[in-house]
């Protein structure tokens, strides 16, 4: 049986599969109510530390009907896009990759993303993809305690980025 083959666009031509978007969801769980996350950031909806304008802080307290999370989530992924759009730049990469990549930025923070391992290695002639697929693994921690939650989610997206596995 000949390897599935799976060609790599530019992300300017890549948007996160409805798959992966669902993973995104299931990882990040649902809560109505505003709670603090592992390390006391104000969190609403499905992991969302800003309101949908992108730019209001969530406040204890903070309610996020199911119908308006859903709305928040799919313009947090759009904005975590564009960024991930402007540092991975031209490199060409899978729809499980930037699935993947996109996972990781929604969860951790774009900007930390951007200035990581991942990007300098995709950035590397010939672009390392194996090797920034692995670096998805090193981020476990929040407060400095490795979360099993997290480490689950890591290696499913590092399958994903791997190709080794479908979206989450």
């Amino acid at each position: 049986m000949s390897p599935t083959f799976r060609p790599r666009l530019l992300p300017a031509f890549l948007t996160l599969s409805a798959a992966a978007l669902i993973g995104v969801a299931v990882h990040e769980g649902y809560r109505e109510t505003a709670y603090r996350d592992p390390v006391g950031i104000p969190t609403v909806g499905f992991g969302s530390t800003v309101h949908a304008d992108g730019a209001t802080p969530v406040q204890p307290g903070d309610r996020l009907p199911p119908v308006r999370a859903l709305i928040t989530l799919g313009a947090h992924v759009t904005r975590t896009e564009q960024a991930l759009r402007q540092c991975i730049g031209p490199v060409p990469l899978a729809q499980h990759e930037w699935d993947a990549y996109v996972s990781l930025a929604y969860n951790v923070g774009v900007n930390r993303i951007c200035g990581s391992t991942i990007v300098r290695l995709l950035h590397q002639t010939p672009p390392d993809y194996a090797g920034a697929c692995r670096q998805i693994g090193r981020w476990v921690y929040a407060g400095g305690r490795r979360l099993p939650g997290l480490v689950a989610r890591r290696e499913a997206e590092m399958r994903m980025c791997l190709g080794e596995e479908a979206a989450p």
